[in-house]
Order: structure tokens, then C-alpha cells, then sequence
């Protein structure tokens, strides 16, 4: 009688293949928006929303870095600093300054190790500033990105934008896919950027349209 590991083995791998191309289902991957919100843009939008001292947020961060290089060229991500509490403000005015400066790719990891590896406080200005000081960041330049009003009215749009009527985030991280899905968010960060896929593809699916191809981009 011939073996049944090889059919059995066919039947695992075809089970996996399977598991690993799930559809998103409401209410065991994703949650709807009460109010759903507009898009920038005609590709598939994914909002993270974050706060630089969240533990789960700087646990998902190298596993959305990642993935951000590899996104399929239809999907763009943009990035939410969070504040539920004025002491948050200065990350988040940290955050916008570096981006209009050129330089949040290369802080952000850094920042995150700081506060979590490291332990610095990294709570106004002077202590921000002469933390970026020492990271090759032009401390004038970072001061003056921090004031300027560019950067006060984006810090203001995301206040704005965590509340009930909006995309209502009641903690972080939070994933809004394409202004409607909010992903529900696993224990392992592996899981979180799984589901994340998952209800992207369904995005797609909804569109008619094709996965195109990944294209490297970063934020």
C-alpha cells in the first residue's frame, strides 16, 4: 500500500497556501468607521496612527518599516502622530519638523530606540533638540521647522483628526485602511502587517482591480 505522508504533506501545503491568501472578514480583521473619511489620493491609503513612547507602536514599527518598502506601487502610507494629552505635543511637532526638514527616515528608528532602549526623555524643545543635536540634525534649523506655522497647522489637523466624527482612534497603533477599515491589530506585529494585507487585497478586490507590482517608497 502505497504511503499517505506524501498526500497528506500536499494537503498541508495546499491548507497553508490557502491560510496565507485569507480574505479579510468583518469583525475578525477589520472594523468599519462610523463616518468614513476621504482620501488624498486615487491609490489604496493606509493611515497609521502612532505615538512615538507607545510600546506596541514602537514594537510594530520595524515590521511596518518594512513592509513600507516592499508595498505594492498602489498603496501609499502617510503616519498620524497621536496626542491625547497636551505633554504628547512636542513628538508630534518632532515628527512634522523632521519631515519638512528631510530628515524622518533617518531619525525616526532612532527616536523610537531612545525612548525604549535607551531611556531618554525626550519631552520639549530643549531636550528634543539637543537629543537631534547629537544625531546630526541641525538644532536652529530643527527649532525653527518646530515653530513654524506649517508645522502647528498639521499638529492642529491631527488633533482634529483622532476625534469621534472622524477617524475616532482610541488608542495607538491603530491602521485605517482607505478611509474606512480599521484593522484589528494582533498580538504579534507579524499578524498585524498579515491582516494589514489581507484587508488591502479586499480594498482591491472591492476596485476591480489587479495587485500590481511593489515599488520601494518611504514616507
Amino acid at each position: 500500500m502505497k504511503s499517505l505522508f506524501p498526500r497528506l504533506l500536499m494537503i498541508a501545503s495546499l491548507l497553508l497556501a490557502g491560510g496565507a491568501h485569507a480574505e479579510a472578514q468583518l469583525g475578525r480583521d477589520y472594523t468599519l468607521l462610523a463616518t468614513p473619511q476621504p482620501t488624498a489620493s486615487g491609490k489604496i491609503e493606509v493611515l497609521e496612527f502612532f505615538f512615538y513612547e507607545c510600546g506596541h507602536c514602537y514594537h510594530l514599527h520595524p515590521f511596518l518599516s518594512k513592509w513600507e518598502k516592499t508595498k505594492a506601487s498602489d498603496v501609499e502610507i502617510n503616519f498620524v502622530p497621536t496626542m491625547f494629552r497636551s505633554s504628547t505635543e512636542p513628538l508630534a511637532r518632532t515628527y512634522y519638523a523632521l519631515q519638512g526638514m528631510g530628515q524622518i527616515d533617518r531619525m525616526d528608528d532612532l527616536i523610537y530606540k531612545a525612548i525604549h532602549e535607551q531611556q531618554v526623555g525626550l519631552y520639549d524643545v530643549d531636550s528634543i533638540g539637543a537629543f537631534l543635536a547629537k544625531n546630526g540634525v541641525d538644532r536652529n534649523a530643527f527649532v525653527s521647522a518646530y515653530d513654524s506655522f506649517s508645522v502647528l497647522n498639521k499638529v492642529n489637523r491631527a488633533k482634529q483628526m483622532i476625534l469621534p466624527g472622524n477617524y475616532n482612534i482610541e488608542g495607538t497603533p491603530t491602521l485605517i485602511v482607505d478611509g474606512r477599515y480599521v484593522v484589528i491589530s494582533r498580538m504579534q506585529p507579524a499578524d498585524t502587517i498579515r491582516v494589514l494585507d489581507e484587508v488591502i487585497a479586499m480594498v482591491r478586490k472591492s476596485r476591480g482591480a489587479a495587485a500590481p507590482t511593489s515599488k520601494n517608497k518611504k514616507h
